[in-house]
């Protein structure tokens, strides 16, 4: 089971386990997030990305872990995809220029040193365009790792299967849209004058863990970076002040996998690639913004988040009607022990006339 599979599955043990542990919701950690997103600057997806918006989130992605460390130029989610595309009609082929894009991929990473910290975290416009067309059809091959049925639906299985003979890695080359490799590149120079840039002046590349796993656990989990005890998700969302409860949990998902402590994690945060936003938390904070609903709220407290009513609430239980929605759902999960009382009980009167007596 993969942790984000886990999250979104409410069957699952994962999610039943944060369900009650975290059923107040990421109601504070959201608030203090959307503090620190101070910004009005946006980078739009452009007209040709369409339906591959996840494409040039996956790339981006994978470009700023480059831009940390290139002990792993070709990640393992791209590893997997280009061995397992081989079971797929005309498979051999795509394998063979997977391998072909994978030492190309290799080559180009180690000659344009983008660990380097003695250089800028970006290179040179159209360096950046060649290496975004390779991260594009990288990203192609990760989806085979993550869903075969949607592997099937991408440009590159697509052009394979019309045309095995002339399926070429210059043919896989040309088929990203112009629009995505220039989406990818307009968040890498974003990043390259951010707080993103100021965090890897401060590192090492030995500090630096791209891609980390955790082994040893029945939950498999690929985070993006790691640099010098700070775990950061990527995050490439067209709104990304909304913080959704689903991506809250996933970095406590890697909290938890990390039992062992092997990456030392003492700061968790999200960066924004189309904002150029880098919101973090020390763990501390993190987990208290995450706060566990009380069984029974103190009296003038809202019984479903236990915040504290406004002032102005006189004749309110709740204190938005979302807490009143939810109130019954917490109580079927054995969340809640005691039903709320009314701030003001309500006193039905009879107006209707007696009946006459026959």
């Amino acid at each position: 089971m993969s942790l984000k599979g886990g999250i979104h599955n409410p069957r699952t043990p994962l999610r039943r386990f944060l369900d009650r542990e975290l059923s107040a919701g990421p109601r504070l950690l959201r608030e203090n997030f959307r503090a620190q997103h101070r910004t009005d600057h946006l980078l739009v997806p452009l007209p040709g990305v369409g339906t591959e918006a996840g494409t040039v989130g996956t790339s981006i992605d994978t470009r700023l872990r480059l831009a940390f460390s290139t002990a792993a130029p070709v990640d393992l989610p791209t590893r997997i995809g280009i061995e397992l595309c081989g079971q797929f009609g005309h498979g051999l082929r795509m394998r063979a220029v997977g391998n072909e894009l994978a030492s190309r991929l290799t080559r180009t990473v180690h000659a344009l040193d983008l660990a380097n910290r003695d250089l800028p975290l970006d290179r040179a416009h159209d360096e950046e365009e060649d290496l975004a067309r390779l991260l594009i059809a990288s990203a192609w091959y990760q989806v085979c790792a993550r869903s075969a049925f949607g592997f099937t639906y991408t440009p590159l299985f697509l052009t394979a299967l019309e045309n095995p003979d002339a399926f070429t890695l210059d043919r896989l080359l040309r088929l990203p849209h112009p629009d995505l490799v220039t989406d990818v590149v307009a968040q890498l120079h974003q990043a390259a004058d951010g707080p993103l840039a100021d965090l890897r002046a401060r590192t090492h590349p030995a500090d630096c863990t791209p891609g980390p796993t955790f082994p040893g656990t029945r939950v498999t989990a690929d985070a993006d970076l790691i640099a010098d005890g700070l775990l950061i998700d990527f995050k490439s969302a067209r709104k990304p002040r909304g913080l959704p409860q689903a991506d809250a949990w996933q970095l406590l998902g890697y909290l938890l996998l990390d039992d062992a402590d092997r990456y030392t994690i003492d700061t968790v945060g999200f960066y924004l690639t189309r904002s150029g936003v880098l919101a973090t938390w020390p763990v501390e904070e993190y987990l208290t913004l995450l706060q566990r609903l009380a069984p029974v709220a103190a009296p003038g407290h809202c019984p479903t988040c236990t915040q504290p009513l406004p002032d102005t609430a006189q004749r309110r239980t709740y204190c938005t009607p979302r807490c009143r929605s939810r109130e019954q759902t917490l109580r079927n999960k054995g969340l809640l022990h005691e039903a709320p009382t009314p701030a003001v009980p309500i006193q039905r009167t009879n107006n209707r006339r007696p009946r006459r007596e026959r």
